[in-house]
């Protein structure tokens, strides 16, 4: 795997593109999450059920469609990470970028909702770990 380095103003120009691409991954997730759920009714309803039984159907339907998001999902998450940028927790919408301080490798973190990047932790570490940037000597202002 290729290690990508960011400044956090590297991190920061990258927020514009990353910040519509991840909320639209989102969305997916979150439709993908809602077709979990109707399956897994539809597998309890459909026990024993005959091939032409509209539930089964049905059920045949919400999975295609669940595999089809599931694999764009992955996709999307993959081209991510290619550029550098490491998905932690898509229901969060929570991306790490790795970043040099001094010459210890660390994580700036960043998540939908923040309007910029502010904060870093270890590579062990992770959101509850995070520390405001000012801390490490990483802030740019």
């Amino acid at each position: 795997m290729r290690i990508t380095l960011f400044t956090v103003e590297e991190a920061n120009q990258r927020l514009a593109e990353l910040r519509p691409r991840l909320e639209r991954l989102l969305g997916m997730k979150r439709e993908f999450d809602k077709l979990e759920t109707r399956l897994g009714v539809l597998m309890i309803a459909t026990a024993g059920a005959s091939p032409d039984n509209p539930d089964t159907r049905e059920m045949k339907v919400i999975s295609d469609k669940r595999r089809r998001l599931g694999e764009l999902i992955g996709r999307g998450i993959g081209e991510l990470n290619e550029g550098g940028v490491l998905v932690k927790d898509l229901d969060r919408g929570l991306v790490d970028f790795y970043a040099l301080s001094g010459d210890r490798l660390i994580f700036l973190c960043w998540h939908l909702g923040e309007t910029e990047l502010s904060h870093w932790h270890t590579l062990e570490g992770g959101f509850s770990t995070r520390q405001p940037l000012k801390e490490a000597g990483l802030d740019e202002s």
